[in-house]
C-alpha cells in the first residue's frame, strides 16, 4: 500500500504508478471518516484494479478544513481525479462518500467510467439526534458507533482502527459532513444519470435502509444491485471479501478493461 498526496489530498493506493490499461476505483469515505474504511477493498483488489482511497479535505491526513456541502465535496474529488490522471476511474463511496458518487455522475461525467454507490441514498436525512450527539457530546458519538454503523454480527475488531481514525477526527468536520448529507437531495435528477452503476446495499444497515438501494436501483436506468446479509453501514469493512467480489462482477460488464477476477 502507498501512502501519497497530492494537492494537499492524501490518499493510499494499491500501486504507483497506476497500471494504465486497468480501471481505477476511487475510494470515498462517508461523515468524519477517513480512507482507513477501504484497507479491504485497497489491500483484496491489488493486482486487479487500481484502487485509490482519498482522505477528504479536514479529514485523516488531508489538509484544510471539510466541506459544507456535496457538490464542494464532489468538485473537490473531480479534480483530484483529474490531478492522478487515473486510468479508466471508477468512484466508489459509501454514505456520504455514495452522495458524492452521485454528484460526480450527474455534475462531472468526465471522471466517472462507471459508478459504485455502498449504503447510501438519493436523499440522505440525517437524525436530529446525530446532529446534537456530534455538537454536544463527541466522545458519546464515538462510544455509540459501531452501535448504528455496524451489524451486531461483525467482530467489534475487525472495526477497531476505523472507529480509531473516527475519534480523532474534529467534531466540527464530523457536523459539517452530516449537514451536508442532510441536504443533499438529487432524488429527480437520477434518471438523468448514464454511466454503469452498480449499487451495493446490506441486510441490517440501520443508518440507510436497503430501500435506499432499491430507490437508486429502480430511478438509475444503468444501475444494478447486489445484496449483502450479516453486515451493517460498514459493510466494505464488516464483508471485504463480498464487496469485493461484487465490485469485481460490476466490472466484468466492461470487456475492454484488463484487469484479474
Amino acid at each position: 500500500m502507498v501512502q501519497r498526496e497530492e494537492n494537499g489530498i492524501a490518499y493510499v493506493s494499491s500501486v504507483w504508478p497506476l497500471e494504465e490499461a486497468r480501471p481505477t476505483l476511487i475510494c470515498i469515505h462517508g461523515a468524519g471518516g477517513s480512507h482507513v474504511l477501504w484497507q479491504g477493498q485497497v489491500e483484496g483488489l491489488a493486482g486487479k484494479v487500481n484502487t485509490v482511497a482519498v482522505d477528504l479535505p479536514g479529514h485523516g491526513k488531508s489538509e484544510g478544513n471539510g466541506m459544507r456541502s456535496i457538490e464542494d465535496y464532489a468538485r473537490v474529488v473531480a479534480e483530484f481525479t483529474r490531478a492522478i490522471h487515473a486510468p479508466l476511474p471508477v468512484p466508489c463511496g459509501l454514505s456520504m462518500g455514495g452522495a458524492i458518487v452521485q454528484q460526480l455522475l450527474l455534475d462531472h461525467p468526465d471522471v466517472c467510467e462507471a459508478g459504485i454507490l455502498i449504503g447510501t441514498g438519493a436523499r440522505l436525512r440525517v437524525m436530529p439526534v446525530i446532529l446534537k450527539t456530534i455538537e454536544q457530546n463527541f466522545d458519546g458519538y464515538i462510544d455509540s458507533f459501531l452501535s448504528f454503523a455496524a451489524s451486531e454480527k461483525t467482530d467489534p475488531e475487525r472495526l477497531r482502527a476505523i472507529s480509531e481514525a473516527t475519534a480523532r477526527g474534529r467534531p466540527e468536520v464530523a457536523l459539517d459532513d452530516f449537514k451536508a448529507c442532510d441536504a443533499f437531495d438529487v432524488m429527480e435528477r437520477l434518471p438523468s444519470i448514464q454511466a454503469p452503476v452498480l449499487v451495493i446495499t446490506s441486510e441490517e444497515d440501520k443508518l440507510t435502509p436497503p430501500k435506499y438501494g432499491a430507490f437508486l436501483e429502480e430511478k438509475i436506468p444503468t444501475a444494478s444491485r447486489t445484496h449483502i446479509q450479516d453486515a451493517g453501514h460498514l459493510v466494505p469493512a464488516e464483508k471485504p471479501d463480498e464487496v469485493n467480489q461484487a465490485i469485481l462482477d460490476f466490472l466484468a460488464g466492461k470487456p475492454n478493461w484488463t484487469y484479474t477476477r
